[in-house]
């Protein structure tokens, strides 16, 4: 199977749950992780602004990676799923949990 055919499979699944989880809009947390480049890290941080996020971040033990985590209040799993789909496609190397 294609990684595309299984990131839409993943997709469904997540706007599944989440639909079944929360009553919306709600606070949602993304979490990310990006090598520790200051770029990277603005670049996920961009792409939430003017959303009213709470951006946190935290170093990796040795200090190669970074955690990203984004508390943001969301209208619906649509709005989710399209965010993240975003930071994918425009932050090089992301992985998000």
């Amino acid at each position: 199977m294609d990684n595309n055919k299984k990131s839409e499979e993943f997709y469904i699944k997540l706007k599944s749950q989440l639909q079944d989880t929360a009553l919306w809009p709600t606070e949602y947390l993304y979490k990310f992780i990006v090598i520790s480049e200051t770029s990277k890290i603005e670049e996920i941080k961009a792409l939430f602004n003017h959303l009213g996020a709470v951006i946190n971040t935290r170093p990796s033990k040795n200090g190669k990676y970074t955690s990203v985590s984004v508390n943001v209040r969301m209208k619906n799993p649509d709005a989710v799923i399209s965010k993240y789909k975003e930071v994918g496609e425009k932050v090089e190397g992301v992985i998000s949990l």
